[in-house]
């Protein structure tokens, strides 16, 4: 028995991507501005041996195209793709990806949307303790009236989702959508209870947005972040001209069994519907705050940096560092949330890393940052003083990437040493510039 048989065996369990021999014809490297590891206070060792991992996980067949940016202590060290756009290596039209070519972060717009919110709040629009329903007064309907926009930005509003058998065109009905949210009986009046709402809060946000300050929820990004931070995509949905730029996602992995009630119950939709959907003119132009922003690898990673420097990037100050700081506070100890059945630690609009293990790696506590549909990730270490951002076009739930997946992710934290003792410094962003 070949090689080759057994790995188109293994392919063909996985529903995996067909890969060609030689991964050099489908990789691209940011050759212009990766810099020398010790600029970033690594060795070229470690960012080989992070790379390696990542080209691993890509061998798993799981993601037609994936994308890798790191930064560390400002500087790219790390800013690569492999695959297709579209397509695969059995494909006579297949189109290979580079580094320019934007791919949906699906949830992980979650963090950016938030950040929306906390400038709000910065500007004097809104108080976050205030109730959503001083703005949107209809959302105190079957007692949310209580319910405070800290809360919604941390996974507390009572609304993880849209109901039972939800028609997927109210995805793309902003009225109707935010109309059955107000409505929603509340799970928990009170704002106690965890539970992951995978949808409903973007639209909560958009609407705060539009009743504060007249714009959109893409507007009040395009003004204040995408184009001081001179993003090229980093936008929800695409315009017509760059549709045709996308990657485009796939199902991947193995069929998810009993997990798709489980993931039904977290989206609100159900999972093979979703992916399809997906690749739609329909979804690539709608605006969903909870999870259609595109943007690239470093587009990404750019954002996470500007965090880390409590808001600075390339001497503008995008937002205060005091507005920062709040928004990477947890807001409780990691419990089990209702919506997917796993011990979260949130902040008012971050997922939380962990100690000693955590999504982001190894002793990644103060790591703050998202996850997106299915193995997108994006986040901050200020310990390590890294931005991260894994893109891809993969969906896989279940699949032959379970292992190499956090192998990368504790790679990272592995090869990139704590530089900062957090307890000390704790209260440097004092002193951040203004």
């Amino acid at each position: 028995m070949t090689l080759r048989f057994v790995r188109q065996r293994v392919q063909a369990r996985f529903n995996a991507t067909p890969l060609p021999a030689d991964l050099d014809e489908i990789t691209r490297v940011d050759e212009r501005n990766e810099v020398s590891p010790e600029l970033a206070e690594l060795s070229q060792r470690e960012v080989d041996a992070i790379w390696q991992d990542a080209v691993k996980l890509y061998r798993k067949g799981m993601h037609p195209m994936f994308s890798l940016c790191v930064r560390r202590r400002g500087q790219i060290v790390l800013n690569r793709s492999i695959g297709y756009q579209s397509g695969d290596a059995s494909s006579k039209d297949a189109v290979v990806g580079d580094l320019n070519t934007p791919i949906c972060l699906f949830s992980a717009s979650k963090a950016v949307s938030a950040m929306l919110v906390h400038l709000l709040a910065e500007q004097g629009k809104i108080h976050l303790l205030d109730p959503v329903s001083y703005y949107i007064p209809e959302f105190a309907a079957n007692g949310k009236g209580y319910i405070t926009i800290y809360q919604l930005l941390a996974h507390r509003a009572g609304v993880p989702g849209l109901g039972e058998e939800v028609d997927t065109s109210l995805l793309f009905d902003r009225e109707a959508a935010v109309a059955a949210i107000c409505a929603a009986d509340p799970i928990d009046h009170l704002g106690r209870t965890s539970a992951y709402h995978a949808i409903t809060g973007g639209f909560i946000i958009d609407e705060l947005i539009r009743r504060t300050t007249g714009l959109t929820a893409q507007q009040y990004l395009d003004r204040y972040i995408r184009k001081p931070m001179g993003m090229r995509y980093f936008r929800y949905g695409l315009t017509k001209r760059d549709m045709p730029r996308a990657a485009e996602n796939r199902f991947t992995g193995l069929p998810l069994g009993p997990l798709a009630p489980v993931l039904k119950n977290a989206l609100g939709l159900d999972y093979n519907e979703v992916i399809p959907l997906t690749n739609t003119e329909q979804f690539m132009q709608a605006v969903l705050p909870a999870g259609n922003i595109y943007a690239t690898a470093e587009e990404s990673s750019r954002f996470f940096q500007m965090l880390l420097d409590y808001g600075r990037w390339q001497g503008q100050q995008i937002m205060q560092p005091l507005t920062v700081h709040r928004a990477i506070q947890e807001a409780g100890k990691a419990e089990i949330d209702a919506s997917l059945k796993v011990p979260m630690r949130y902040s008012p609009g971050f997922m939380l890393g962990g100690s000693p293990a955590g999504i982001y790696g190894k002793d990644s506590h103060y790591a703050y940052g998202h996850l997106g549909l299915s193995n997108v990730f994006c986040w901050a270490d200020p310990q390590r003083d890294i931005s991260v951002a894994i893109l891809n076009s993969g969906k896989p739930v279940l699949g032959s990437h379970m292992a190499a997946l956090p192998r990368l992710l504790f790679s990272i934290a592995r090869h990139c040493p704590i530089v900062r003792d957090m307890r000390e410094d704790s209260l440097d962003f004092l002193n951040a510039p203004a």
